[in-house]
């Protein structure tokens, strides 16, 4: 079923709407969606490396726009739609505690986040409602977020079918750590 899963996603990732897909997942996932677009932007780098860069960029943009709505959900809709995101990652203690420090470090806190698989939505909503300066914030965001999906999509274009050998060979193994991270990181953004 998971090599099946894994196909249908390289055959879906050489379709004609895949970026706006991949664009509609990055924008939702740096405001309020759980999956990160890795699991889009690397099949679709794998089945089409020549249009890496492009793929790269259009995650990027999307992302930051969705990290600035993720932004405005903490500035304006915070107690609507930003509190239930925080506590459905359990963080509701910690993050009275982050909005006291965020501003001091905010540039470089968000950076961080936008670079690692830390559900980066934490932050743009975080951003949002403890003021963090927008100028400042939507730097961090673009360098941090390009800076993380062009380094994917220059080792998948660099080792492409390497790599695509690798994934196929141990698909269910890759799953489960890749689902380990995810998990992994919630608990950390939990018990930092």
């Amino acid at each position: 079923m998971l090599r099946s899963l894994y196909d249908w996603t390289l055959e879906k990732a050489e379709h004609p709407k895949a970026l706006w897909i991949l664009a509609a997942l990055s924008f939702a996932e740096s405001s309020f969606f759980p999956i990160p677009p890795d699991v889009l932007l690397i099949p679709m780098v794998l089945a089409a490396p020549t249009r890496a860069w492009r793929i790269a960029l259009v995650c990027s943009v999307a992302s930051v726009f969705g990290g600035i709505f993720g932004y405005y959900i903490g500035y304006a809709l915070f107690e609507t739609i930003g509190q239930p995101i925080v506590d459905f990652y359990g963080l509701e203690e910690k993050f009275i505690w982050f909005q006291a420090k965020y501003n001091e470090w905010g540039a470089a806190i968000v950076g961080l986040a936008g670079f690692t698989p830390i559900p980066y939505k934490v932050f743009t909503i975080a951003s949002g409602l403890t003021q963090l300066d927008l100028t400042t914030f939507i730097i961090a965001s673009a360098l941090s977020r390009t800076a993380r999906f062009f380094l994917v999509a220059a080792l998948l274009w660099k080792f492409g079918t390497p790599i695509r050998s690798f994934i196929e060979k141990r698909l269910g193994l890759l799953t489960l750590l890749f689902f380990a991270l995810l998990f992994g990181s919630f608990l950390v953004l939990k018990y930092i």
